[in-house]
């Protein structure tokens, strides 16, 4: 009985560790969530550090969605002959709250830009924008699992990735892809926003209870 403790400790713990990468890509799809906080705020000034810190949220906004795609690391995993109670009990709520996490950072930062131009006065280029944010994150996971490029490489290669992008967009199983992606980057994030305003309606209506 020891033993099989042990040894389903130790494998639990071996799984835990070929996971490292979950910690990077969570950092990575917080980043366009940080930066939504700092930069949708109605007071602030459009000023060139402004503009720079959009290009800089539009370009790590994949990396919010592009969680999603780490279920093929799930699959490798069972795949690999992990035992169904390691699968249960140890991977499959790790990637929950890891795919709750990353997409929801997503929800959020587009919630923010909402917010943002309703504020503003611009309340019709909302759903114009997710729209356009949708399908750049679409592209941009596609580039990014197929492509291995990262957020950076806009920068450091720009070129490269421009290029290998319109190539990509030559071959119709690619544009298939990057279709059916945009469809359920939009399906999924409308329901998380109305969840999220649920919840938030929620709150509001407790914390008036209360008070």
């Amino acid at each position: 009985m020891l033993e099989r403790l042990f040894f389903w400790f130790v494998t639990s713990l071996k799984a835990l560790m070929r996971s490292h990468f979950i910690a990077w890509n969570l950092f990575l799809a917080f980043i366009p969530f940080a930066l939504s906080l700092w930069l949708f705020k109605s007071e602030k000034p459009r000023s060139w550090l402004w503009w720079l810190g959009l290009l800089t949220f539009v370009a790590f906004l994949p990396n919010a969605p592009y969680v999603l795609t780490d279920t093929v690391h799930l699959i490798n995993f069972i795949r690999n002959g992990y035992s169904i109670w390691i699968v249960t009990l140890v991977l499959i709520p790790q990637y929950t709250l890891f795919l709750g996490a990353g997409f929801g950072a997503y929800v959020l930062s587009l919630i923010n830009l909402g917010d943002y131009l309703k504020q503003e006065g611009k309340s019709r280029f909302i759903f114009p924008c997710e729209l356009m944010l949708h399908f750049l994150s679409a592209v941009g996971i596609f580039l990014g699992r197929f492509q291995r490029f990262n957020s950076w490489d806009f920068v450091t290669k720009p070129i490269d990735v421009f290029h290998t992008g319109i190539v990509n967009f030559y071959d119709p199983m690619n544009v298939l892809v990057i279709g059916i992606t945009f469809i359920v980057l939009t399906m999924l994030y409308w329901l998380g926003k109305q969840l999220a305003i649920g919840l938030k309606l929620r709150f509001q209506q407790t914390k008036e209870i209360r008070s």
